[in-house]
């Protein structure tokens, strides 16, 4: 089974997490989301995955949540996950997804229970 990380080389979670992987051993397909962002059906694949509401995928701390005024609480999920879309710096990082499991690397160790036990 191929590991696949949504990555963002600029942030350092993100790298740690990446460099996690490859020290045990994972050579994961890395998806630089913010130049590929993901579908909406891909963003309700990995919310499902990871077991998370929209809104709990998103990086509440940047300018741009505020600024389109994403902290409202009558938004859909339909709506986070369309904002989202339309801006992925909005996406928590890095998402790591090995099979159909998947788990945010914030730590960076919270990606080593989806590999499971090594040898």
């Amino acid at each position: 089974m191929t590991v696949r990380i949504y990555h963002n080389p600029r942030c350092s979670k993100s790298r740690q997490t990446l460099a996690l992987l490859t020290e045990h051993g994972e050579t994961p397909e890395i998806i630089e989301y913010l130049q590929t962002p993901p579908s909406a059906d891909e963003l309700r694949h990995l919310l499902s995955l990871l077991g998370i509401a929209p809104r709990e995928l998103m990086r509440t701390d940047e300018d741009e949540y505020r600024e389109l005024g994403l902290d409202a609480p009558s938004l859909s999920s339909e709506q986070l996950i369309d904002a989202m879309v339309a801006h992925p710096r909005l996406i928590q990082r890095p998402i790591v997804v090995y099979g159909e499991r998947a788990a945010i690397g914030r730590p960076p160790e919270n990606v080593l229970a989806l590999l499971g036990p090594r040898s």
